[in-house]
């Protein structure tokens, strides 16, 4: 969609998958993001993108369920940025749909059923998330008018994905969901565990993610209770004090303004260490609290 180092823009979700912003960048194009915010459910506001899309933007980059808020862009958001992109035919969209057999509150919603959208929207998912697959290396990009130009690019970079992962994942989408549904009910269990006794915790509050498997706690006054200058401070010392290792806001791009401080939890483990995790947390800030 870019060509290096011309100028053209790419628009891309802070906080994110940080591998959106390095590909930006290593492709010769110029990143600029726009905020999940939490007032928003870790949405953003539409009428942002439409003052971010100019003449140089080529691509906006989606990702619902999110990597690492665990947000989900709403029916009525993906509407309201149909409605933009509409009006702005040179934006293509690339779907980072990986979490899409994850969404919790409400059947999965793709920008690609929007009128005029399937064309311009690629589309991209995978069987590590849904089939527990991580190690396998597989997934599939899917777009009719790019199909010609992604072969030709996979041939020459990867080469191909290793058979024996190519028919792993072909048994995993086209045989029985029953152990990938089973997954996705645990999962479900999880987060409202981690939630509720995340929100249980002195200084730390947490909204409830529609997806995915993170949890994208708001750790603000934690920090100023634990004398911690950031999340960052508060990661390092949560890992080498209490043994519970979570990853900070700054590692998933730049804070979004007047959010303040965050940190990431995965729930993809037991009911047993979640709950002990955060009995650690619990234990390290009330220690700590500066009297």
């Amino acid at each position: 969609m870019t060509d290096y180092g011309v100028g053209d823009e790419v628009i891309y979700p802070v906080p994110g998958f940080p591998i959106y912003e390095s590909q930006i960048v290593a492709n010769g194009a110029v990143p600029v993001p726009i905020y999940l915010r939490e007032s928003r459910n870790f949405a953003f506001d539409p009428a942002e993108l439409e003052a971010k899309i100019g003449p140089k933007t080529r691509l906006l980059i989606l990702n619902t369920p999110q990597n690492p808020t665990g947000g989900i862009l709403s029916h009525t958001d993906l509407d309201a940025i149909a409605e933009i992109l509409i009006r702005h035919p040179q934006v293509w969209v690339y779907a980072d749909e990986i979490y899409s057999r994850l969404a919790y509150d409400g059947p999965f919603d793709s920008i690609a059923t929007r009128p005029g959208l399937l064309e311009r929207t690629i589309i991209s998912d995978g069987a590590s998330k849904t089939w527990a697959m991580t190690g396998w290396r597989i997934g599939y990009t899917a777009n009719r008018a790019l199909a010609p130009v992604f072969t030709r690019w996979i041939t020459n970079t990867d080469s191909c994905a290793s058979q024996i992962s190519q028919w792993a994942a072909v048994a995993a989408i086209e045989g029985p969901q029953d152990a990938a549904d089973a997954m996705r009910a645990s999962f479900l269990e999880r987060r409202d565990l981690i939630v509720r006794l995340l929100n249980a915790l002195p200084g730390v509050t947490c909204k409830t993610p529609g997806g995915a498997f993170y949890a994208w706690p708001n750790v603000t006054q934690a920090c100023k209770m634990t004398g911690c200058a950031d999340s960052e401070a508060f990661r390092k010392r949560l890992l080498h004090e209490a043994g519970v290792a979570v990853l900070a806001d700054i590692h998933f791009g730049r804070r979004v303004p007047g959010d303040g401080q965050h940190i990431r939890f995965s729930y993809a483990t037991s009911n047993e260490a979640i709950a002990e995790g955060v009995r650690r947390m619990d234990a390290f800030v009330r220690k700590n609290t500066k009297r």
